[in-house]
């Protein structure tokens, strides 16, 4: 028997009903055997003030969030697209949760961090991807290149209670998730 793990995971879209949003709880309901995926949030966190840093230090939220992410097995990211690159409220929460910066390595360090997302557009989120990958590299994680996920057409893809109105893109999350989970066990015992 194989030790559970845990993943947290974020959507980089704020409004509840987002396509992130929906594909975010659809992995946590898909999540493998003796796998959790919790579900983190990044509402609330402030834009990153450097001022406001100096004088009332890490917001509890971020805090929380920080100690979330650094005591999980991996962490999920799942990305919308805005103008072809990373949501600026998605990248604000991750400079947040960079600070200060002696702490990135317990945050972050060898983190394994999967990539997913979703879009209305015909090309999913290749791009948001593509632009996190300077950013995961820089913080020290450890990316999962096993698969990837870019759900184009998000405002067709679901069904009811957040279920994907197509069995394949089911099968295709399962399937990501299963791989992501492969590679966070392999970091964990290694």
């Amino acid at each position: 028997m194989t030790a559970p793990i845990r993943i947290v995971s974020l959507s980089g879209s704020l409004r509840s009903g987002s396509y992130n949003a929906q594909l975010l709880r659809a992995a946590v309901a898909l999540a493998p055997e003796g796998v959790t995926i919790t579900a983190g949030t990044i509402r609330g966190i402030p834009l990153y003030d450097g001022d406001v840093e100096a004088a009332d230090g890490i917001p509890p939220l971020v805090a929380a969030l920080k100690d979330d992410i650094a005591a999980a097995d991996g962490l999920l990211l799942v990305t919308p697209e805005y103008n072809n690159s990373i949501p600026g409220v998605f990248k604000n929460a991750i400079d947040w949760l960079t600070r200060p910066a002696d702490d990135i390595a317990r945050v972050f360090g060898a983190k394994p961090v999967g990539l997913i997302g979703a879009s209305p557009g015909g090309f999913g989120t290749i791009l948001s991807q593509n632009a996190w990958l300077p950013v995961l590299r820089t913080l020290g994680t450890e990316p999962y290149f096993g698969g990837r996920l870019m759900l184009s057409r998000a405002h067709k893809a679901f069904g009811e209670n957040d279920s994907f109105a197509d069995p394949a893109m089911e099968a295709m999350l399962k399937g990501y998730l299963e791989g992501f989970a492969q590679f966070v066990r392999a970091k964990a015992a290694a």
